[in-house]
């Protein structure tokens, strides 16, 4: 893949060796965590708005509101976090080999789609393995949009984070060691998405996700 493993014009090696690779596909899932919501960042209760964009994604948009509508996401983990550039989860394994039983078509330029969506800070796009159409359940969230050159036409940006991005930027407060990747990206505490849920339109019609985060910062 030009799975973010090969971004070797800005990164080093070992960064690069981190990128948004997932491989197979699994379905297990992740420890589910009950606590009382408040309203802190970081703690239990917060959430993220997602805001889906299925005019530049259409095939994307409409896998991940399956899976959040048959509840998938619950329960599992943002597995890999990396300062400045991405939080990726997702995966039921928790490993960031697995997925869903399902991979779709890569909605970008390489693969023959003109998906105008970059990916600057708040976005959210597909990982993959090195196969263009073997994007399932795995994401990941943009913290800067310093990697456009490599990840733009590569990977299916479809939305963007419109509320809650400080608690994805808190996800980097929580200490990592280090991951299969090779770099400090492994949360020592689970960043668990409790719940993940369709939620009403926005004022313009667009489809919209609301992840409620549990307290990772406890």
């Amino acid at each position: 893949m030009k799975c973010l493993g090969n971004l070797k014009k800005v990164m080093t090696a070992a960064v690069a060796a981190t990128m948004l690779m997932m491989v197979g596909c699994g379905n297990s899932s992740s420890n589910k965590k009950n606590n009382e919501p408040t309203t802190a960042a970081g703690q239990s209760g917060n959430t993220i708005i997602i805001t889906l964009n299925a005019e530049q994604a259409p095939i994307t948009c409409e896998n991940f509101e399956k899976l959040v509508k048959e509840g998938f996401y619950d329960g599992l983990i943002f597995h890999r976090v990396i300062d400045g550039f991405m939080a990726q989860g997702g995966d039921p394994e928790g490993t960031g080999m697995g997925g869903s039983e399902n991979t779709i078509k890569g909605e970008f330029k390489a693969n023959g789609v003109n998906n105008e969506l970059s990916h600057q800070r708040g976005v959210i796009s597909m990982a993959r393995a090195q196969d263009y159409d073997s994007a399932s359940s795995q994401f990941f969230i943009c913290y800067t949009g310093n990697y456009t050159a490599d990840l733009d036409g590569y990977y299916a940006a479809f939305g963007n984070v419109t509320e809650g991005m400080e608690v994805v930027e808190d996800f980097t407060r929580v200490p990592r060691t280090q991951g299969g990747d090779g770099n400090m990206s492994k949360p020592t505490t689970p960043i668990v998405m409790e719940k993940v849920e369709m939620i009403e339109p926005d004022a313009n019609g667009w489809h919209r996700v609301k992840i409620t985060m549990n307290n990772f910062l406890e």
